[in-house]
């Protein structure tokens, strides 16, 4: 589906192929969600809210949009949940073959079987994160290997999966999973060092696939599968940061949002998720590392460190 407008509203010159570095692909898939229905209209959702966002990360001190974000055409192949992943992994590929920082949003977690295909393809040693409340490690869910349950069962075999939040399995999914690199809710909150752990099993080559419902549902309940336990937001913001400080992410996509028309604050905040882990992409990068904002006075971080230190005051 072709599309006519720019992410987040931003000027035509910042949204342009050519200039960008940044390409944002919509998938508004939902063909194998099986309980709440909606992750489909999740990608109109999200460009709206993010319509109405401010640009200017207070936290990074950036407007990262200005680094180019370029909104592709639409993906809308759903013959089958195959052609879908196919038709992903084809549309992924050219623009990472093009040199972009390419992020996908979805849609239902299915999706990601053709983006992790892709970046697996094009990237040696790849790690893919999987933040998640479910394992989603099933080999086939009814009668298809590309049902949102399938969502990494390919990366586990095929790259160095860590996940990281979950709290929701089937028990045959324990038999494929590989219990080192699964880092399980309840014991993240009795491990202060979580962050740490599962920074030591990524590779270098990191790509990030984001499932919204890791989110506890106080935050975040427009999912198609919210489960109790989940993370927080400002938690989930000191991981990522640690995740693009000392790691190469090197793309990422977002999925499972299930828009509900009279709470529109989970579309906002899977819009600010957005664009805070582009912030942390670009900033992050052009300093080379995540630098302690309470000891270095040229981060602009410590801008706001010092705010919240003189409010302690």
């Amino acid at each position: 589906m072709k599309t006519n407008r720019t992410y987040a509203g931003i000027p035509e010159q910042f949204g342009k192929l050519e200039t960008s570095k940044v390409v944002l692909i919509p998938v508004p898939y939902d063909g194998t969600s099986t309980w709440q229905k909606g992750a489909d209209k999740g990608v109109d959702a999200f460009l709206e809210a993010s319509e109405n966002m401010e640009l200017y990360d207070i936290e990074t001190n950036t407007e990262v949009y200005k680094e180019g974000i370029h909104l592709t055409d639409f993906v809308t192949e759903n013959s089958s949940p195959e052609s879908m992943v196919e038709a992903v992994h084809s549309v992924t590929k050219k623009y990472i073959n093009k040199n972009k920082f390419v992020t996908i949003l979805g849609g239902e977690h299915s999706i990601s079987i053709g983006t992790i295909r892709a970046f697996n393809e094009c990237y040696s040693n790849l790690t893919v994160l999987h933040i998640d409340a479910h394992a989603d490690l099933r080999k086939e869910y009814e009668g298809s290997t590309c049902n949102h349950a399938c969502a990494v069962y390919e990366a586990n075999q095929n790259t160095n999966l860590v996940q990281v939040g979950i709290r929701s399995m089937d028990i045959s999914e324990t038999r494929v999973m590989n219990r080192d690199k699964v880092f399980f809710a309840h014991e993240m909150a009795t491990n202060e060092y979580w962050m740490d752990d599962v920074i030591d099993q990524l590779t270098s080559n990191v790509f990030i696939t984001f499932d919204l419902d890791a989110f506890d549902p106080s935050i975040m309940p427009s999912t198609g599968t919210p489960e109790p336990g989940g993370l927080f937001w400002y938690e989930t913001l000191d991981f990522l940061k640690k995740v693009f400080s000392q790691k190469n992410v090197v793309g990422f996509d977002l999925v499972e949002l299930c828009p509900n028309s009279n709470d529109k604050s989970p579309d906002f905040l899977a819009a600010k998720l957005y664009y805070k882990m582009l912030s942390y992409k670009f900033f992050l990068n052009e300093d080379e590392e995540y630098v302690d904002e309470e000891n270095d006075d040229t981060s602009p971080f410590s801008k706001l460190s010092k705010f919240k230190n003189n409010e302690e005051d």
